[in-house]
């Protein structure tokens, strides 16, 4: 079956494959398992944490941040690393930009002004010329392999470049895009992304940036424990011949989106593991569902995490609350058996079961 609509203005031109197709219907059927499965909060906190960092290294080494995984760890946990001020700032902006991906739309839509301030964001401190962060570029570029130094395609001109964003974000929003399958979309729009190349530099980091924003608001990756950065990383020359790989004249781009999805089976596949490995019994589920936690259950769980326990005055410090209301909130985590309390009186400190 082939998909080319020709009522947009900008026209996605691809076959669903036996491949692409086998690979949906596996993501899907990975995305329900762990969606239902019941995970001890801390562990949900952990691989949103594990994923963020792990995205956040793969992007910006996909583009020559030498930065380690261990390293990127430690800047996400504020601490300081020994590095070249760029390096570690384009590492802090990734880091930022996915802690807060949900808040880069108007009302469900992805604009040019989004777009533009995504870059932004993505791009801060880290440019030769500051006055081309959140910029269309006004200069001929060309898309390069980094790691050889050769030269992949040349995007179109920069006095294309308005005309070919505002035809881009009209089918993101547009009600064909939205009959199409979320990682489908998401695919498409890396790719049509890169093509344009908008941007001076930051145009790869945006593009991941934007396809993982996009899964976020047609609600695919919502608890977070996503990561299809690492899959680019892992062989940077299979992304970079796959890129090129589209016939430019065409723009056929079945073959992407096998290798797309691909990467999305398996980072989600991953996710399933780990989640099943460490959810509880399945009768704790059946009795009670899952865990939903407030943004203060959260942080509460984060403080455990981190220092091993906690009393009700640190919470009522924290959160800026009374002792009382502090107790409160704790008491509703002792019922569901996620922390229980050690000791008594002001020396009494709870710590997860």
């Amino acid at each position: 079956m082939r998909w080319w609509k020709a009522e947009t203005m900008f026209n996605p031109n691809f076959n669903y494959t036996h491949k692409i197709v086998k690979n949906l219907v596996e993501i899907a059927s990975a995305r329900e398992a762990v969606l239902n499965s019941y995970l001890v909060p801390k562990w949900e906190i952990s691989l949103r944490r594990d994923a963020l960092i792990r995205a956040a290294h793969a992007s910006t080494a996909i583009e020559g941040n030498p930065l380690t995984l261990e390293e990127v760890s430690q800047l996400a946990q504020g601490r300081k690393v020994t590095a070249a001020r760029k390096a570690k700032q384009e590492v802090l902006n990734y880091l930022r930009v996915l802690e807060n991906i949900e808040k880069y739309q108007e009302k469900g839509k992805i604009t040019g002004k989004i777009i533009l301030k995504l870059h932004k964001d993505v791009a801060k401190e880290t440019l030769e010329a500051p006055e081309h962060e959140g910029r269309y570029r006004g200069l001929q570029v060309y898309v390069g392999n980094r790691i050889t130094g050769e030269v992949i395609f040349m995007p179109p001109a920069p006095e294309e470049v308005p005309e070919l964003m505002n035809e881009f974000t009209e089918w993101i929003n547009s009600n064909e895009s939205h009959n199409l399958d979320p990682v489908i979309v998401a695919g498409l729009s890396h790719y049509e992304f890169v093509r344009i190349h908008p941007f001076i530099d930051g145009n790869g980091r945006t593009a991941r940036a934007l396809a993982t924003l996009i899964l976020n608001l047609r609600e695919f990756d919502i608890k977070k424990f996503f990561a299809l950065d690492d899959y680019y990383d892992s062989d940077r020359t299979a992304y970079y011949n796959v890129l090129k790989s589209v016939d430019q004249k065409t723009l056929d781009l079945t073959q992407w989106l096998e290798y797309f999805t691909d990467g999305v089976l398996l980072s989600i596949s991953k996710v399933k593991e780990k989640v099943l490995q460490l959810s509880l019994e399945k009768h704790k589920k059946s009795a009670r569902g899952q865990v939903a936690l407030t943004e203060r259950q959260m942080k509460i769980i984060e403080i455990l995490q981190k220092n091993g326990k906690i009393t009700a005055g640190d919470a009522a410090k924290v959160f800026k609350i009374t002792r009382q209301a502090a107790l409160k909130e704790l008491n509703k985590f002792v019922k569901l058996d996620v922390i229980k309390l050690e000791g008594k009186g002001r020396g009494a400190n709870y710590v997860l079961t």
